[in-house]
């Protein structure tokens, strides 16, 4: 009896140890059946191995799709700027242009002529050749002394009807600066209105409209009751057909009829016509 016992202990351990493996088994098979449970079940001695994924990671696909969105952004962007800067070269470039053409437009300064000493002084108010050559533009100074100037003791007036006379004689850069003086020295006379209106016309017969259409349109915006803005504002649309715009043409030439109806049905009313004719107005 007494040599039995110790043999039957190491199996009665063997046997404990093996239970309570499958116990810890069996409660890490319940955790896993029921995850997150509580009550009876506790937390599992025995934690089975996470398997690995064998495929690439699903966490890198939002993160790879925001690094290839930024990435397209920034491309975006580098061909936006690189398309603002090619406009604002070619707008640089075009305004060099423009002022190029501008200035190779400008009239050269007429040259003043060399006056003989030994002549005689003029008399007062009488026009020497020098001042006439430089106010006409290279216009002879016989056809321009051929043209009198009135003396009634209105000088805006006189001054007018001198310039009217020398547009009449197609002497234009001499016939604006008569005009011109009336705009400047008497601007509240009625005579004001009429000598912007010549001097768009001057510009007008010299084949010069974008000159002329911003006289008229000035001077109908100066004083929309002045005695010669019906006539501006008709002109306006007649330098503007000359600038091959139709439908700018008729713009203004609605706005003469709308503002002016008495001048359109009237006084103007030829020309009025004839203009909406060739721009296809009526």
């Amino acid at each position: 009896m007494a040599l039995t016992l110790p043999v039957a202990a190491p199996a009665s351990a063997q046997d404990d140890v093996r239970i309570r493996k499958l116990e810890q088994e069996v409660k890490a098979l319940q955790r896993k059946v029921f995850p997150g449970g509580s009550g009876p079940y506790f937390e599992p001695e025995i934690v089975a191995p996470q398997a690995q994924p064998v495929g690439p990671s699903n966490t890198a696909g939002p993160v790879t799709d925001l690094l290839a969105r930024m990435d397209a952004v920034e491309s975006a962007l580098q061909s936006l700027t690189s398309q603002v800067e090619m406009n604002s070269n070619t707008l640089r470039l075009m305004n060099e242009r423009v002022q190029s053409l501008e200035a190779a437009a400008m009239p050269p300064e007429p040259m003043m002529p060399v006056q003989d000493p030994a002549a005689a002084p003029p008399a007062s108010g009488a026009a020497t050749g020098s001042n006439i050559a430089a106010m006409t533009g290279g216009a002879t100074a016989a056809t321009v002394a051929t043209v009198d100037k009135p003396s009634t003791g209105d000088d805006a007036d006189d001054t007018y009807v001198y310039g009217f006379r020398l547009w009449e004689a197609q002497q234009y850069p001499a016939a604006r600066e008569q005009l011109q003086k009336v705009v400047n020295v008497y601007p509240n006379h009625r005579r004001a209105s009429w000598a912007r209106n010549l001097i768009g016309r001057s510009w007008l017969d010299e084949g010069q409209p974008s000159k002329a259409g911003e006289v008229f349109l000035q001077n109908y915006l100066a004083d929309r009751s002045g005695e010669r803005a019906p006539d501006s504002l008709l002109y306006l649309s007649r330098a503007t057909l000359a600038l091959g715009n139709k439908a700018k043409s008729c713009e203004a030439l609605a706005e003469f009829r709308r503002v002016y109806p008495g001048e359109a049905n009237g006084r103007l009313s030829s020309l009025d016509l004839q203009t909406g004719r060739e721009a296809g107005c009526n």
